[in-house]
């Protein structure tokens, strides 16, 4: 029986060709995106989750409160993993852990920068990375200990055991380091990369700040007793710093699963909001609109073909088929379109994977050797047949044959409203993807054109390091007149990767119960001038002035903080070192436009630091981009020689706070175009349905005189309609939803009107355009046709 329904299903496929292409096109659009989709939200929930020891791993988070404002983020004082030993007989493991730095790796005459951060001891104790060289109780341990990845072991030293006990120099330090251990390449789930760890005591002995419990920076993660008590930890937790504080301290402690930083990673006013998660749950309801889309698509296009099977359903049920056996007909070729439609959805997921991973910057992969991929495609060819055929098998198979056969088939008003209903549906979720890809589009066009209160253009990034801090001063005049420089200076932290604050900041008139934060850095001779900030009143830093080591730059947002209308020549004390401020500079953004600008102060890099860290910035004469990098190249190469030579572009780093909403943008353009084009397939199905329906009163009305644009309005009103209620249905969704994803930046564009008339008209021009093709189609079939059974 079975194969019987497979075999007329085929004839049926064959005999209705195009129809039959339209449908496996929309089924396979739709299975092809939510595949891409269902692989990147595996994906995405996938992170940090493959360590072992996942239920018990947690991160410290500190909520800090700043003159009313509160904030919450992972940095922590820097000391805080060896008291979480000492003081909680629950945590079992603690480890600090760094920002990522790109630090010079030299081994004999090869040298090359590689990804390090700094770890606790108890590192590869507490997390699923296995050693293939070394042991987790001794990688970590000594001060100089290092370990490193399969793949740096097989470049340096050939393999994961030449490479154990070997000497390397780290980033031009005197003191070698000893490779005590080799882990794994990390896995693409790993939301925290690196190339190779370095020690506490190491992180210690570099930065002194580290033993200072009012500085902040560090993460640090622990691991529980399975049977400790989670809420007692937390309670214990929440005024822990307290110990290490004279004053009483605002600031509080709490625990965040592992499991959870990646995906739950946006804390607002002290509190969880979401974070990557929000983009998980938006685009798997995408996947499942889209796939809804094709499905309704297919319903449509099967019921336009109702009448050309009505007399078939008749005649079986004369010749004695019961309902049963003609839903499984119509089933079996709902299940055959879609086991159809999902190999060319396969083909499209390879054809564009390639491009989908560079897009999202994952390595994704549809594996044929797992199991698990043959029931994922099973599952979806079932769901999505059964969901795609249901309707027109239950609907064709109740025709009654007496009717059918004597030609006086008629279609009820409540299956007519169900059709309309579909249509809206789709068109609901179309115009809601063309809004939210308009207001994607125009926040990422914002984020592009704004005036950043800098000249990023033109500018690059050189790290400080080796030699070219000690031989700055050379450097700098040697490159003055080289081709292609405009200007030179340096900074401690370059805009868009700000980090430090402080609450060190005093002045004449302040509330000594208020805690203001300010932004800080050390910026040089020539800073503002490079960087291309307004200076609007007083003078920068300058070399003339040897009192400028205690001199300092602020913005206007400091200069409202103090009070100040004319702070110039205003005294200050930061950190505790009492001072001047000689300049007052218009606002820049130096975090992402997430963020409101924030009161900065500015003091002159020279003797603030034993080791610098930071960047010198060249600003480039425009159009002689490359000249000014060959210059650099060639200096930079001849003063630090044991460095290779590298750079950035100011521009692009900007770009890359943005990065997830640039993938974003373009994901909900091409999803938005699907969407689009599935809905004009499932609209094409109801324009033929009804013209089909039509076709008498359409001959007629052409016999009396009907030009054929009146025939293309008389079909097109209806859509039209249909349309404007999904927009009005749209809309308020919409303006929800975008003014949701908008407030997540402080500085974002407005959600004007016109954005909604507009997609609802480009949604309305593209029905009209579909529902015309089809209505001009039977408003010019020969009325003789038409009416010649009559």
């Amino acid at each position: 029986m079975f194969s019987n329904y497979f075999k007329i299903a085929f004839r049926n496929l064959w005999r209705n060709g195009v129809f039959s292409v339209i449908n496996i096109v929309g089924l396979a659009l739709g299975v092809a995106c939510s595949l891409l989709i269902g692989l990147w939200v595996e994906d995405e929930l996938a992170m940090d989750n493959y360590h072992a020891k996942s239920p018990v791993l947690y991160r410290i988070m500190q909520s800090q409160t700043f003159n009313g404002e509160t904030n919450a983020g992972p940095h922590t004082p820097g000391m805080l993993s060896y008291e979480l030993k000492k003081k909680f007989p629950e945590v079992v493991h603690a480890s600090g852990f760094t920002w990522e730095t790109d630090l010079n790796f030299t081994v004999g005459d090869k040298f090359n920068k590689q990804k390090a951060r700094w770890a606790g001891e108890d590192w590869f104790k507490m997390f699923s990375i296995p050693l293939l060289a070394g042991t987790p109780a001794t990688a970590l341990k000594a001060p100089e200990s290092m370990a490193i990845s399969r793949k740096m072991a097989d470049n340096y030293f050939g393999s994961p055991q030449n490479a154990l006990g070997k000497t390397v120099e780290v980033a031009g330090r005197d003191i070698p380091y000893k490779v005590t251990a080799v882990f794994e390449d990390l896995p693409a789930q790993a939301s925290e990369k690196y190339d190779f760890l370095l020690t506490w005591e190491d992180f210690r002995k570099r930065n002194n700040w580290v033993e200072q419990w009012g500085n902040n920076g560090p993460r640090v993660y622990f691991e529980l007793r399975p049977d400790a008590n989670t809420a007692n930890v937390e309670k214990r937790l929440k005024k822990f710093l307290n110990n290490y504080r004279k004053e009483e301290y605002p600031n509080t402690l709490f625990m965040q699963r592992l499991s959870e930083s990646y995906l739950y990673n946006d804390w607002r006013g002290g509190t969880q909001n979401g974070g990557r998660i929000e983009y998980v749950r938006l685009f798997s309801v995408v996947a499942v609109f889209i796939l809804l889309i094709a499905c309704i698509n297919f319903m449509n296009l099967a019921t336009a073909r109702s009448e050309r099977r009505s007399r078939e359903v008749g005649v079986r049920k004369v010749m004695g088929a019961v309902r049963e056996s003609l839903i499984g007909q119509f089933l079996a070729e709902s299940f055959l379109i879609t086991a159809l439609a999902v190999l060319v959805a396969i083909g499209l997921v390879e054809l564009v994977m390639p491009n989908f991973n560079e897009l999202t910057e994952k390595q994704l992969v549809l594996s044929y050797t797992q199991p698990s991929t043959y029931l994922i495609l099973l599952g979806v060819t079932l769901l999505t047949g059964l969901v795609a055929g249901s309707y027109p098998a239950f609907y064709l198979s109740g025709f009654n044959p007496a009717r059918v056969l004597k030609g006086r088939l008629k279609f009820s008003r409540g299956s007519k409203l169900f059709r309309q209903g579909l249509v809206v549906f789709q068109f609901t979720l179309s115009i809601l993807l063309i809004v939210g890809t308009i207001i994607i589009y125009r926040q990422v066009s914002f984020i592009q054109n704004k005036n950043l209160g800098y000249d990023r253009e033109n500018l690059i990034y050189i790290p400080m390091e080796g030699e070219l801090s000690t031989k700055y001063r050379t450097i700098h005049q040697q490159l003055l007149h080289m081709p292609g420089i405009q200007s030179i200076s340096t900074i401690n932290q370059v805009p868009g990767e700000f980090g430090s604050n402080t609450t060190g900041v005093n002045w004449p008139g302040k509330d000594p119960e208020s805690r203001p934060l300010f932004e800080a850095t050390g910026i040089g001779y020539d800073g503002l001038k490079t960087l291309g900030i307004k200076l609007l009143s007083g003078r920068e830093f300058s070399e003339k002035y040897a009192t400028d080591s205690a001199a300092f730059l602020i913005n206007r947002e400091a200069a409202a903080l103090m009070g100040y209308k004319d702070p110039v020549g205003k005294p200050i004390t930061f950190w505790d070192r009492p001072g001047t401020i000689i300049g007052l500079v218009d606002e820049f953004h130096f975090h992402s436009l997430h963020e409101q600008i924030r009161p900065l102060i500015l003091r002159l890099d020279a003797g603030w630091s034993t080791s610098y860290y930071g960047a010198m910035m060249v600003r480039t004469q425009p159009g002689q981009t490359q000249q000014a990098i060959a210059s650099l190249e060639s200096i930079c190469k001849q003063a630090n020689p044991k460095f290779p030579f590298t750079y950035r572009f100011a521009d692009v780093e900007y770009g890359k706070l943005y990065r997830s909403e640039q993938v974003m943008g373009t994901l909900a353009k091409v999803f938005a175009g699907l969407g689009i084009f599935i809905s004009c397939l499932g609209l094409l199905g109801l324009a033929a349905f009804t013209a089909e329906q039509r076709t008498k009163e359409i001959g007629i009305r052409k016999v009396l005189g009907a030009s054929v644009f009146s025939v293309i309005s008389l079909l097109s009103k209806d859509f039209v309609k249909l349309v404007g209620i999904a927009f009005l249905l749209a809309s308020p969704v919409a303006w929800w939803a975008l003014g949701d994803y908008l407030d997540k930046f402080y500085y974002h564009v407005n959600l004007d009107w016109w954005v909604f008339v507009g997609a609802g008209l480009l949604a309305l021009l593209v029905a009209l355009l579909t529902v015309s093709s089809q209505a001009f189609r039977a408003a010019t079939v020969n009325p003789v046709k038409s009416l010649k059974s009559e």
